[in-house]
């Protein structure tokens, strides 16, 4: 007798989402707690596999044990895998290898899809997730070769050559993850200006988002550009400009960041110090040593995020942008948020206001956790942790490798959440309720 699975548990499309993440990041645990993964041969703490099995799948970059010298290749490989699946999503996966094997993609697949792409409709999801699929990998080939240019000399062929795809890879998911040894990062780099431009562009493209990309893809004048990737893009490049100029103030003139450097590696530095809070985890100067302002900027930078649809996490800059042009439009009289001469639906304001409140309420809790599981860190220190894990950015001032068992339980946890959004995350815990059809009088409150 055959028993239907489905039959007893009916997910939706936001609970299968989250259950698969779980799934993979449960799978890449047990392979990287083998023998095998470690260098020394000797079995890797489980929590410890569970904690960077999390961070690869959530792309974020935290990590309780150094990535270049604590795995062997075969560690590191699985990890460029989990990166890679939770960079694009397994949905995009699962839906390469039905189409390799020449399966239909049912309707609940395209729901799945559709909350996993952030798309508007059902309509060529199948279409969108090919182009994802092509233009990711095209991409992260483009930048392997381009480090390969600075790997291969250093490294040798065969090394320089897993370098550059591993980073490629990393960047362009906003991971994080580098093999470069010791906690390190690109600190070693701050002066290359191939690496540092080619990591920060793949980390840009990456937290674009598809749905962006392919209307440039497409472009055929401004006009044409829908309402979301103008805001994107308007948002980026408003960070980016913004970001660079302000770490560039902030961080020139500290001897332990950028005082030593020369002119071009300050602007090679504050430009990446503004590229990846946002959200990939690589650092070309001490993030330790940053000036109160410089982690301030970096804290607020990692909060908002990428774009909706990418590899990116935090609040997402449209979000940001919605929420910006609000208050705007409140303060010039406005009844609607308008944007771009368009106005915005209600359920759009609402539902980035909430994204918002949910991500400050799940920040605030998980600092006063690793305040009670970590009492001899600073609260900076904490704050600092706390958003990097929301965001999945992997920077850290260094309170990764010190935490307890029950903070790596916390910040893994917040990791997920990150990745998989908090208004996404609140929806498959939830029940939702159907949309209320009874009108209660209006009234008033005082507010401000």
């Amino acid at each position: 007798m055959k028993i239907s699975i489905g039959k007893y548990f009916k997910l939706t499309p936001v609970q299968i989402l989250a259950v698969g993440f779980a799934t993979v990041i449960l799978i890449g645990a047990i392979l990287l707690n083998l023998p095998i993964a470690s260098q020394n041969g000797s079995r890797t703490p489980f929590i410890d596999c569970l904690f960077v099995s999390t961070s690869a799948t959530c792309v974020t970059g935290l990590v309780t044990v150094d990535t270049g010298t604590h795995w062997s290749y075969f560690g590191k490989t699985v990890i460029m895998f989990l990166i890679e699946i939770g960079g694009l999503g397994f949905m995009s996966f699962a839906t390469l290898i039905a189409l390799l094997l020449g399966k239909r993609i049912t309707l609940k697949e395209r729901l799945v899809m559709q909350e996993a792409l952030n798309s508007f409709s059902l309509q060529g999801l199948v279409k969108m997730a090919k182009y994802v699929l092509i233009f990711t990998f095209s991409i992260q080939l483009a930048g392997a070769l381009l480090l390969s240019t600075q790997f291969i000399p250093e490294f040798g062929l065969v090394k320089g050559i897993y370098y550059s795809v591993f980073h490629s890879i990393s960047a362009f998911c906003n991971a994080g993850f580098d093999l470069m040894g010791e906690f390190r990062s690109l600190t070693p780099y701050a002066d290359n200006t191939v690496i540092i431009i080619t990591i920060g562009s793949l980390i840009i493209i990456g937290g674009l988002g598809f749905y962006v990309w392919q209307e440039i893809y497409n472009f055929k004048g401004l006009r044409k550009l829908s309402l979301h990737s103008k805001v994107a893009l308007s948002v980026t490049a408003f960070l980016l400009v913004t970001g660079t100029i302000l770490m560039f103030i902030f961080e020139s003139n500290n001897p332990g960041t950028m005082k030593n450097m020369s002119f071009k590696g300050k602007v090679l530095s504050s430009f990446f110090a503004a590229v990846t809070p946002r959200t990939a985890g690589f650092n070309s100067i001490s993030t330790s040593d940053m000036t109160n302002a410089g982690v301030f900027l970096t804290i607020i930078l990692m909060f908002i995020g990428g774009a909706p649809g990418s590899t990116a996490g935090g609040i997402k800059i449209t979000t940001a942008g919605v929420l910006a042009m609000t208050v705007i439009s409140i303060v010039k009289g406005r009844e609607d948020t308008e944007i771009y001469k368009k106005r915005l639906a209600k359920d759009t304001v609402y539902k980035s206001l909430s994204i918002t409140i949910i991500a400050l309420v799940l920040i605030i809790t998980v600092i006063m956790l690793l305040s009670l599981t970590e009492p001899s860190a600073s609260l900076e220190y904490i704050l600092y942790e706390a958003t990097s894990a929301f965001g999945t950015v992997g920077m850290s001032l260094g309170l990764t490798t010190e935490l307890s068992f029950a903070g790596k339980i916390i910040v893994a946890f917040t990791m997920y959440c990150g990745r998989l959004g908090p208004l996404t995350v609140f929806l498959a815990l939830a029940n939702r309720v159907n949309s209320n059809k009874i009108k209660y009088p209006e009234d008033k409150i005082l507010v401000g």
